[in-house]
């Protein structure tokens, strides 16, 4: 097999992720707060080993974010538009370990910068920009193995996985659809070997807090799965997974993924080829098992773009039209998209974009439904409010109550959502609760407000939930009730509240 020689860096991949970085930052507070990012606020103020919903790395740099700056949307910002940056940075790295020169690098990372996936999830402190980095990472670094052959390479490798778990388990995923491709690929001599096996100990030793937490909560996370599969997998999202790849690809994309999959595959290097291999095991498996999260395979179109990138260096290089007609593709389908995945548009046209895209309505209205709340709260008489607590529908408008009603004499919200229920009822001994229920538009919305009325003999609307621009979110003409009469004590009622989704 042929040595590939590496080219020189081209060091305008660094100004272009540079340029995404600083789009980013630019629209960084046009709306507000991501329900999701009011959450891991509140995991910061509670932190602990892991979550129900995503390891402790996220909620550890909400953390230091809180530490640094207080509250603020800017700050939050900053540590995703950086990791897209970062991902921009490793989509030319991987096209240089490909063999390909100037020219395909610096496509790679702009094919990389402009995609749907990556600009629409970065633009959010969620746990997605640091996964779709952390798969960029262990691929560039399985990349190298399979170029050089050097399996020390591992070590380095286990240590992304270990890293990247504790920000989402997906990655964990993507090592091990790489072990196994690696076995019927014809790569079994590169990861049956000391080397792999010491990254995979790193791997596990990273992932030790994740664990233990897990086992002394029920294995919260595998229910919380299993809930999400039920909701979002099944033979009805199977076209939802294989339509939303085109959007995450963002349409021209396919073009460079594909040239990407067949460089692979026709490479004559098995361990390149165990990539694809891997990409399309968990293509079957997430498209069965939560075909609506059609963003779960976004990292390895990372690398399949920067292989598609050295592929058709060629064919692009034969014509210069055709280099201006593919830079101008990516560049049109990356403004479209840009459209409806960021906040660039006024406010008042999010409920526009979320149509298409139901991301920038979720950023609207938490300050008045923190009002109203508030509202509420203060028109209980005083020796009401200390026997009262305020109970919300999900973590999101916990996360708001807590976050942005920090300071205007609120309590601390509680609610049995996720991990916000593993933290407790706030005051057991409450005999009045300031419930804050999801909108009409929301499908649970009933469920809740049943429970309300199974368990209080007097349940009593006492404000909706409204913003100025009517955007329609989950919290869009939610209510706020004032529920007494317990039927049993709220400290024992608790248990009953806790669900997972």
């Amino acid at each position: 097999m042929a040595e590939i020689q590496v080219a020189p860096f081209n060091r305008w991949v660094i100004v272009t992720g540079g340029l995404l970085f600083a789009v980013l930052m630019a629209l960084s507070d046009r709306y507000g707060f991501h329900h999701d990012e009011l959450y891991f606020l509140d995991c910061a103020r509670h932190l602990q080993a892991s979550y129900v919903d995503q390891p402790v790395f996220t909620p550890l740099l909400a953390w230091v974010t809180l530490k640094t700056f207080g509250v603020s949307l800017v700050a939050l910002h900053l540590w995703p538009a950086l990791a897209a940056w970062g991902t921009v940075i490793l989509a030319g790295l991987t096209a240089r370990e490909f063999g390909g020169g100037r020219r395909p690098q610096l496509l790679a990372a702009f094919a990389v910068a402009t995609m749907p996936a990556v600009f629409g999830a970065d633009h959010l402190f969620d746990t997605t920009a640091f996964d779709i980095a952390a798969w960029s990472g262990l691929a560039l670094v399985v990349v190298r193995i399979g170029r050089t052959g050097d399996r020390r390479w591992w070590i380095p490798a286990g240590a992304i996985v270990g890293v990247g778990a504790e920000n989402k388990h997906l990655v964990g995923l993507f090592a091990g659809a790489i072990f196994a491709a690696a076995l019927v690929s014809g790569a079994r001599r590169m990861v049956l070997n000391w080397w792999f096996l010491a990254g995979a100990l790193i791997a596990v030793a990273l992932e030790i807090p994740d664990l233990w937490w897990q086992a002394t909560h029920g294995w919260a996370t595998i229910a919380m799965t299993h809930s999400l599969s039920q909701n979002n997998g099944g033979a009805a999202n199977i076209v939802v997974w294989i339509i939303g790849q085109l959007v995450v690809l963002g349409l021209f994309r396919v073009w460079g993924a594909v040239a990407g999959i067949r460089f692979l595959w026709t490479s004559g290097r098995p361990l390149w080829k165990a990539l694809v291999w891997a990409y399309a095991l968990l293509f079957v498996v997430f498209m069965l098992t939560t075909g609506a999260q059609i963003y779960y395979l976004a990292g390895a179109y990372v690398f399949l773009l920067a292989a598609g990138a050295v592929s058709l260096d060629g064919w692009l290089a034969a014509r210069r039209s055709r280099t201006y007609r593919t830079v101008g593709g990516l560049s049109l389908t990356g403004l479209v998209f840009a459209l409806f995945l960021l906040p660039i548009l006024p406010i008042a046209d999010a409920n526009v974009t979320s149509a298409v895209f139901p991301v920038q309505n979720q950023t609207v209205g938490w300050p008045q439904l923190v009002s109203s709340v508030r509202e509420v709260w203060f028109s209980l008489p005083a020796q009401q409010r200390s026997h009262a607590v305020i109970f919300t529908a999900d973590f999101g408008a916990a996360g708001a109550i807590n976050e942005l009603g920090r300071g205007q004499g609120l309590p601390t919200a509680v609610s049995g959502h996720d991990t916000e229920w593993w933290w407790g009822p706030g005051n057991p001994r409450a005999t009045t609760v300031v419930a804050v229920t999801l909108g009409p538009a929301d499908a649970s919305r009933a469920a809740h407000v049943a429970d309300l009325h199974q368990y209080f003999r007097t349940v009593r609307q006492a404000a909706t939930i409204t913003n100025p621009w009517g955007i329609k979110n989950e919290y869009y003409q939610g209510q706020v009730y004032i529920c007494t009469g317990l039927r049993d004590p709220w400290g024992q009622l608790w248990p009953q509240l806790r669900h997972y989704d």
